[in-house]
């Protein structure tokens, strides 16, 4: 069986949906070429350099990875363990984070000292990519270039929906969020991952439950996906495909017994923001091959 258990925040990427999109304040945004912005979060990372803001940014969490040139900003560390001091020594002038994922203690401390702070609620599904998007887009005085990203997420998703409508069948897809051996997860319903197997056409292997458990050699049996999903990094910290078939129980399903195991880079796969149509696309192609 699976035990069931909390996540601890594995991922800053996979938290608990929330209900809407909307900027929580109406301060105007004051933007200006000298603006020093820290972000908290990969998807809004991303927002903002497609809004021409990459130049003002000053520091990103870790998981902030695309664009690549954002790697080389300075890192604040974790988007649920991010600090004030973090955030203040970096000379912020703006800060922006996702509703539940900054302390409120935190949010508190870097108010205090004289840097605003924009949260953002972040609901994991199409509608929710969309106005996230807006929301940062108009907060930050760039609504017009808002509409253009809107335009563009739009027309990828409908690429995307045409490809999985051509699909043939639904493919069990089982997620398994791992860090080595000693750390396996499979992710349940009202997940990210739940949410975009379900967009690229794919059923989760496993139900009756939210969020994250144990990945365990007898419910993995029970399930037998025709797919295992990972992150890139999480396949590679099991030595890959080779290394993931010696874990007890994978070889017996059908997904190892076809050697059909799929990997995406995590931010992309799972953060919900202007890539979103590319990310179910890829997917998509890759389950139902």
């Amino acid at each position: 069986m699976i035990k069931n258990t909390c996540f601890f925040g594995l991922i800053g990427l996979v938290i608990c949906a929330l209900s809407s999109c909307n900027v929580s304040t109406t301060a105007e945004s004051g933007v200006t070429d000298s603006t020093n912005i820290v972000s908290t979060n990969g998807t809004l990372s991303e927002i903002l350099v497609a809004l021409g803001f990459e130049d003002n940014i000053v520091g990103v969490d870790v998981a902030s990875t695309y664009p690549a040139s954002l790697q080389q900003k300075p890192k604040i560390g974790h988007n649920r363990e991010i600090s004030a001091e973090g955030v203040l020594a970096l000379n912020a002038d703006l800060a922006l984070g996702i509703t539940g994922m900054v302390k409120p203690e935190v949010g508190e401390q870097i108010r205090g000292a004289g840097t605003r702070l924009l949260l953002f609620d972040h609901e994991y599904s199409v509608d929710g990519a969309k106005q996230l998007i807006r929301a940062v887009a108009d907060s930050l005085g760039q609504s017009a270039k808002g509409d253009s990203l809107l335009t563009a997420l739009n027309n990828d998703l409908a690429l995307a929906d045409s490809i999985v409508a051509q699909s043939e069948g639904k493919p069990k897809v089982l997620f398994i969020y791992a860090r080595g051996t000693g750390t396996m997860m499979v992710a349940g319903q009202r997940t990210q991952l739940d949410e975009m197997i379900k967009l690229a056409g794919g059923e989760n292997a496993v139900s009756g439950f939210e969020d994250f458990k144990p990945l365990t050699a007898e419910s993995l049996v029970a399930a037998n996906p025709d797919v295992i999903l990972l992150f890139d990094s999480g396949l590679s910290s099991l030595g890959g495909i080779d290394g993931l078939l010696e874990v007890q129980g994978i070889s017996q399903t059908n997904a190892g017994k076809n050697r059909n195991v799929v990997e995406m880079d995590g931010q992309f796969l799972t953060g919900f923001g202007p890539r979103l149509g590319d990310a179910i696309l890829e997917l998509a192609e890759k389950i139902h091959k």
